[in-house]
């Protein structure tokens, strides 16, 4: 690191250390990634007490003053996502009742996005519901990183800061000097997300899959959009679940013959059998950021998970020295 960098580091965890005014909090969903957080500020996490009770209900009590404070509450909602949720909103409660002056929470992970909007009658949007319950709970700001789609933000009738995990993962490809690369979009859906991520990289060639299913009960045909024969594919998505979208992806990319498939997500959701999946020798990669914790057990050869912390940390210090957000990114 150049002495101009660290001396630019050190001025700014020096401003953290002495704003005695500011808290960070970590919810139970991902504390590895809020303890990584809190030392790229140069604090350390605020001290809080969980309990369970007997019934499974929560309790949460703030552990020190908080009176005209500002505090960051970390907390992915992320699997058990009901538990995260409520575990969330209470803290939220238990902050706004101990008279913080500002309360922001800070969501790596998102859970209820999908269902952003009404795709057929009688059915919940359950991305404007939770917000209006984290809103409604007392939250004053919110910093997401890479919802599920961006008309998420006006959800919210609250300021929003909105962080992308590609920095992280468009650093990584490039170091990696991958030869005759194209960036692939799984569905028509992630055009956008791609054509963004190829511009990074040197203005890599986009390709998108096309899945059409020709009548009822009739398999879906996968089309190629674009050359991906004898070219490096890197699939680009803003989640893994059960990775059925990005596997059949990889196998219609590997027919059409691509020499070698990554798979890319901010979110590593995981669900069975997204491992059986990802750990096929279909993928010579599948990069992930540490938004959502990944246990020992959902681990294979073939997963490289990438830190966040110092995009999450970087976006609560600029919110804390109301300088700009938008800019790094850009």
């Amino acid at each position: 690191m150049l002495s101009s960098e660290i001396l630019q580091l050190q001025s700014k965890l020096s401003h953290i250390k002495e704003d005695s005014h500011l808290r960070i909090f970590s919810g139970s969903s991902n504390p590895s990634l809020s303890q990584e957080i809190a030392y790229y500020l140069g604090t350390d996490l605020a001290p809080i007490t969980r309990k369970q009770f007997a019934d499974k209900e929560l309790y949460i009590q703030i552990q020190e003053s908080i009176r005209g404070f500002d505090v960051y509450l970390i907390q992915p909602t992320c699997q058990p996502v009901n538990n995260h949720l409520m575990e969330l909103l209470i803290m939220i409660d238990a902050c706004s009742r101990a008279s913080a002056r500002q309360i922001t929470v800070v969501l790596p992970y998102y859970g209820y996005a999908r269902a952003d909007r009404k795709t057929a009658g009688r059915e919940s949007i359950t991305a404007k519901l939770v917000a209006n319950l984290i809103v409604r709970a007392g939250a004053d700001r919110i910093v997401a990183m890479d919802l599920h789609s961006s008309q998420i933000e006006g959800y919210f009738d609250i300021p929003i800061d909105h962080v992308y995990g590609s920095p992280v993962l468009i650093d990584y490809l490039a170091n990696k000097q991958l030869y005759d690369l194209v960036i692939v979009s799984p569905d028509m859906g992630g055009v956008a997300r791609a054509r963004a991520f190829a511009k990074k990289l040197n203005d890599a060639p986009l390709a998108i899959i096309d899945k059409r299913r020709q009548a009822h009960n009739v398999a879906e045909v996968m089309n190629v959009i674009g050359d991906v024969t004898n070219k490096t594919a890197v699939i680009v998505d803003d989640m893994i679940d059960t990775a059925g979208t990005i596997y059949e992806a990889a196998k219609t990319l590997r027919q059409k013959g691509a020499s070698q498939i990554y798979a890319c997500a901010t979110h590593a959701v995981f669900s069975p059998p997204a491992i059986e999946r990802l750990s096929s020798d279909l993928f010579a990669e599948v990069i992930v950021t540490n938004t959502i914790p990944v246990p020992k057990a959902k681990q294979f050869k073939q997963l490289k998970v990438l830190s966040v912390a110092s995009l999450l940390g970087e976006t609560i210090w600029r919110v804390q020295q109301k300088s700009s957000v938008i800019s790094m990114f850009r």
